[in-house]
């Protein structure tokens, strides 16, 4: 890892109220929640990328001719996953997931994301999870990290079936799988 534990605490800390987290993801949530990402995942978006440790797992799953384009607001994330992949599959770009329909062109088969709902306005969180909805293809999964089980239903109102496994970890995790 080209960053130091302290260097990631204090970005994360510095920047709670958009990363959600003070840690990077484990390796555990990070397999669990790109667990649905396979050889029909030709369109992956990723929301929320840090320093790219999720981007790798979706990547190293992606299919040769799969396409990933990952969203982020702060621009030390955007900067250090750019530098730190190069790979013509991703498109990286620092915008808010709200932004989605202006960078897609098809049906999307996966969203992973690691946005923290609880600390972004519940106006805004809504849109994400609709705008998600209305471009993901049939069959589609939202992949979601949160520390509980409290955004469930708004989850639910969009999705067809959901489901949470719990992730041991500290703190403990909780990956949403959520099918159109």
């Amino acid at each position: 890892m080209s960053t130091s534990i302290f260097k990631t605490f204090l970005n994360f800390t510095r920047n709670i109220k958009t990363t959600g987290a003070i840690f990077e993801t484990s390796a555990r949530v990070e397999n669990e929640i790109c667990s649905k990402i396979g050889p029909h995942s030709k369109l992956v978006i990723e929301y929320g990328t840090g320093y790219g440790n999720l981007t790798a797992k979706i990547l190293e799953r992606l299919p040769k001719d799969g396409k990933l384009i990952a969203f982020e607001v702060n621009e030390d994330f955007v900067a250090a996953v750019k530098a730190k992949f190069n790979d013509p599959r991703l498109t990286v770009v620092k915008h808010s997931a709200v932004e989605l329909p202006a960078y897609i062109d098809q049906p999307i088969q996966n969203i992973v994301s690691s946005i923290p709902f609880t600390l972004i306005p519940k106006e805004e969180g809504d849109a994400i999870i609709q705008q998600s909805h209305d471009h993901m293809a049939d069959g589609g999964y939202f992949s979601q990290v949160l520390y509980s089980k409290f955004h469930l239903k708004r989850f639910k109102k969009h999705f067809s079936k959901c489901e949470v496994k719990v992730v041991p970890n500290i703190p403990i995790e909780h990956v949403y799988h959520c099918l159109k």
